[in-house]
């Protein structure tokens, strides 16, 4: 029986400062996280203990195939843990918000529009103590459009008895055709002579292999990162790099809701139709530039498809699924929508201007390129597509789009901002958050499975939670309410 799909996503955000030739991104970036965290937080440290980023899922490890070594190190840059359960951090030169632990597609639509607004309010304060009135510019979006792709991720809690194999065969198909509802769009591709194209995915152009352990080199489809940050015995975290920074709340809703489904359905064996791609990159690149979505690609079995065809065949295989297990509650609004999508993709995609980012962004930038008499590959244009991206509400296009309730809006902003600073209440990252709230002085360290007290005892005090669905507010709210003290805490905690 499939286990629940404990979630989160992972986003690098692109940073610049237009007024300042030698801007140092490494800089900006713990600038920004810096200025935002409260003191009190900005000292406790990230546990690098668990981490093991170069295990590898397929059964190796690279510490011990080329020497010992992490491939991110706590190098002194800024990495805060939140009162809401999420991590703040500098990653490959931008800043990175990775969520906390959700239980549900809706509930991690909340936590990641609470990143962007993190993010915008990290800006407004940097700006502040900037010199000059330099000010740095933040855009959720995965290129700069000059050969340079950085990530949004996504994580999946799934069970480690499920062959790293199988999981692989059956998810491929998924996720080189996903990308029609949850491509963010892009005006100009990586290279010369695409200046004046627009394609569905950001991302698509920069993966090179189906399998691998790299996330920014020769990117592969699936990744294979072996890092669980939960119980390794029984939990395997799923890695998935393939992903757009959606500004759509109903993409990102879609994309984790469809993925948790198909990733049951691997754990029970209810993938039942092989749509192996004959060039799974070839194909993912292909699909990428079919803005009609109507080419046909070849399979393995010699076949040709279209891309919804792949994604209608998962839908079906879902609905056969639950007519015999019982779905989570959320389940069957994501349906509904996957059915919704996938019929306006078959109708004409540019029909779902107000739910899909690529097809919002292509309406924004053809009117205004036919009102105002521009080539596609004005520069104007390729502004506009950057401007999309803006985290700033007030500037944002994406953000006026859907004030003007163009782009349509799944959570109201209340919630969002009590996911600024409050964590999850099902997931462990509810203890997590709490005791950052609650005993932040007299903690040390923390990391995704564990928090390290210093309650002024010669040894750190480490408290596990290896299980991602403990440290609830159920489990533990009554206990903290208690304990007035960390001390009195982990005592209760070890009694």
């Amino acid at each position: 029986m499939a286990i629940p799909k404990v979630m989160g996503t992972e986003t690098e955000y692109g940073i610049t400062v237009p007024t300042s030739a030698d801007f140092n991104p490494v800089l900006g970036s713990s600038l920004l996280i810096n200025a935002y965290a409260a003191q009190a937080i900005k000292r406790i440290r990230w546990d690098y203990e668990e981490e093991s980023p170069l295990r590898d899922a397929r059964g190796f490890d690279l510490r011990t195939e080329a020497g010992e070594g992490a491939v991110d190190g706590d190098l002194g840059l800024a990495n805060v843990i939140l009162t809401n359960g999420a991590r703040y951090y500098v990653d490959h030169a931008h800043p990175e918000y990775s969520t906390p632990e959700c239980t549900n597609p809706r509930e991690l639509v909340i936590h990641d529009r609470a990143g962007e607004r993190i993010l915008e309010e990290s800006m407004k304060r940097a700006a502040e103590v900037m010199p000059g009135g330099d000010r740095i510019l933040i855009y959720k979006n995965n290129t700069d459009g000059k050969g340079t792709s950085y990530g949004t991720h996504e994580n999946y809690l799934v069970d480690r008895a499920v062959p790293f194999a199988r999981l692989v065969h059956d998810i491929l198909p998924f996720f080189v055709t996903r990308q029609l509802y949850c491509g963010a769009g892009l005006l100009g591709g990586q290279s010369p002579g695409k200046e004046g194209t627009y394609q569905i995915s950001q991302r698509a152009d920069f993966f090179e292999v189906e399998v691998g352990l790299e996330t920014t080199l020769k990117r592969p489809i699936v990744n294979t990162r072996d890092e669980p940050h939960a119980d390794p015995e029984k939990y395997r975290r799923l890695h998935v790099i393939i992903g757009d920074a959606n500004m759509s709340q109903v993409a990102t809703f879609l994309k984790l809701g469809t993925t948790a489904i198909v990733l049951k359905m691997i754990e029970d064996e209810a993938i039942t139709e092989d749509f192996s791609f004959d060039n799974s990159v070839q194909s993912l690149r292909a699909i990428s530039h079919d803005t009609q979505c109507k080419d046909t690609y070849k399979l393995r079995d010699g076949r040709t498809v279209r891309a919804v065809d792949v994604q209608w065949a998962y839908h079906e295989m879902a609905q056969k699924y639950f007519a015999r297990n019982d779905p989570d509650p959320w389940t069957a609004e994501v349906m509904l929508r996957w059915d919704e999508m996938l019929s306006g993709i078959e109708r004409d995609p540019m029909t779902l201007a107000g739910q899909v980012d690529w097809v919002a962004k292509y309406r924004m930038l053809d009117g205004y390129r036919l009102k105002n008499d521009l080539a596609w590959k004005d520069s104007k244009l390729r502004m506009m597509d950057l401007q999309y991206h803006d985290v700033r509400e007030d500037k944002g296009l994406a953000y006026l789009l859907e004030r003007g309730g163009k782009l349509e809006r799944l959570v109201d902003e209340d919630s969002v901002q009590r996911a600024m600073v409050e964590p999850p209440s099902d997931t462990r990252a509810y203890f997590r958050g709490s005791c950052l709230a609650k005993y932040s002085k007299h903690i040390a360290a923390a990391s995704w499975d564990s928090v390290i007290f210093d309650t002024g005892q010669d040894i750190l005090q480490r408290v596990p939670m290896s299980e991602p669905l403990r440290g609830t507010r159920e489990h533990v709210a009554p206990l903290l309410a208690q304990c007035d003290t960390a001390a009195e805490l982990v005592s209760r905690l070890q009694g």
